[in-house]
């Protein structure tokens, strides 16, 4: 396989071009399903006589799940294979979706919108069948690709899905619309099962040892991975309390209360869980070969904390801060100029993928991150006086650094422990939710200016975080299941 960082994206004839084709055409319909609600609430409103409450719930409840989804979902991708949990993804998306779609009341909105949440894991999935697919020196580039294009379904999404509304007409319009996209979701799964590897030919799938947590290789990578899991149930609570009769009022304060005990009871369960998985290799010594530092996952945690973090939180807010900012806007222009920055994926997200095969891992990340701190400082400087055309541009310049960090961050994910990279994307994947509930919390209580410099100040910190990031250099040993040793190049 040739190790040159660059390939030809129309050879059909080369299996893990065809691969990459398959897998972000499979994210993409996971994030068109995921989002779909969001350009149809107009309807879903007026057809329920929903309330500005009960409307932020169901975004609310959007979101809830797919934390510990992506967590959930990437055990299951480095035990059972991607072509497996992906098919039944997209099956299990359809069935849901098509639930949504046929709702009855606000209380079953409520409950399959929540659910939905899950297919917002799809994403780690593709991470772990695109790395098997790519050596290393051109898997920055197709992470990029897979995930740039595939995250292009939400916006996908907001572009066709009222028109398919109004296509069908009447007063359920919106339903026929959800409908077809879960139809066709879940035709999709039964072909990607039928299409889809796990790897080349000849290849070994590595898979973990045991499940219910990653394997670390120290002591303090123990102490220090179980600290991380920490922000992600604190992101849950404050989720919890979003829907109690402090925030949207879904929750009663009992059943609120409730929600916090057994965020709890999970935690220590998952704490017991992750120390067994290590218990016994840790007791016996892990031999220097299978080592591998678990600051390189905390850190691409926090970098996509900020990236992807950043980018769910903006997303949501632009239109609103244009049309306060700029007089005379009305909601149909504010939205479009705000559509700018989920546009960028695009091209973005395989940039910075490209950077990093090129140009190092670690150099490319830190430079991406310094430019999104830049980005996010001039955006906190525009105001009213600004000439539209400018703040749009900065708005997309911007953008480009915070998708761009994307791609880099999983550009290294694939190089850290090949058998666990459906967790270690799952985690990372899991901190981008936990940043975009953090800033939209700050959001809260900040102007829009302070909230830029908040992100701002956050990609500072995670900038010089970003200098202990031990670049993937030499081979990853992995050990076959006859207890030979296999050595995966990285560079």
């Amino acid at each position: 396989m040739s190790q040159s960082s660059s390939f030809d994206l129309f050879d059909w004839s080369d299996p893990k071009i065809k691969t990459l084709h398959c897998t972000w055409f499979a994210f993409f319909l996971t994030f068109f399903v995921w989002f779909s609600h969001a350009p149809l609430l107009v309807f879903i409103r007026d057809a329920f006589d929903l309330s500005s409450q009960q409307v932020k719930a169901l975004l609310i409840l959007n979101v809830a799940l797919t934390i510990p989804a992506r967590i959930v979902i990437g055990m299951l991708v480095d035990k059972l294979g991607p072509r497996l949990v992906y098919s039944g993804l997209l099956v299990t998306s359809a069935v849901i979706c098509l639930g949504f779609a046929t709702a009855d009341s606000y209380q079953a909105l409520a409950l399959f919108r929540f659910l939905l949440g899950f297919v917002g894991a799809g994403f780690v999935i593709g991470i772990r069948m695109v790395g098997e697919w790519f050596p290393a020196r051109q898997v920055g580039l197709a992470e990029g690709i897979y995930g740039g294009w595939g995250n292009f379904g939400s916006a996908a999404g907001a572009m066709t899905l009222p028109t398919i509304a109004l296509l069908f007409g009447g007063e359920d319009g919106w339903r026929y619309a959800l409908g077809l996209i879960g139809v066709i979701a879940g035709i999709y799964g039964l072909v990607y099962y039928r299409i889809a590897r796990n790897t080349p030919k000849g290849s070994t799938y590595f898979k973990p040892k045991k499940t219910g947590g990653l394997e670390v290789t120290s002591r303090v990578d123990l102490y220090f991975y179980l600290l991380m899991n920490v922000p992600m149930y604190l992101a849950l609570a404050a989720l919890a309390y979003k829907l109690s009769p402090s925030g949207v009022a879904l929750l009663s304060q009992g059943a609120t209360y409730g929600m916090w005990i057994l965020l709890a009871v999970l935690f220590a369960a998952q704490t017991k869980m992750i120390w067994r998985v290590n218990r016994d290799h840790l007791e016996e010594g892990v031999p220097e070969f299978e080592k591998y530092s678990f600051r390189q996952v905390a850190i691409l945690d926090v970098a996509y904390f900020v990236t992807f973090g950043s980018e769910l939180a903006v997303v949501s807010m632009l239109p609103l801060f244009f049309l306060e900012t700029f007089e005379g806007l009305s909601p149909v222009k504010a939205g479009l100029l705000a559509s700018g920055f989920a546009f960028m994926n695009l091209v973005a997200r395989p940039t910075g993928g490209y950077f990093s095969d090129k140009l190092g891992r670690r150099r490319s990340l830190m430079f991406l991150i310094g430019g999104l701190a830049v980005g996010y400082f001039v955006l906190s400087q525009i105001d009213g006086s600004w000439w539209i055309s400018a703040a749009v541009i900065a708005t997309m310049c911007c953008s480009f650094f915070v998708q761009a960090g994307e791609g880099a961050v999983f550009a290294i994910v694939p190089l850290v422990k090949r058998r666990m990279t459906g967790q270690i994307a799952g985690m990372a994947g899991a901190y981008g939710n936990v940043g975009a509930v953090t800033f939209l919390t700050a959001l809260s209580y900040v102007s829009y200016s302070q909230f830029f410099l908040i992100i701002c100040g956050a990609a500072a910190v995670i900038f010089f975080a970003c200098l202990f990031l031990e670049e993937p250099k030499g081979n990853i040993a992995e050990v076959l299941p006859d207890g030979t040793v296999q050595l995966i190049s990285v560079e």
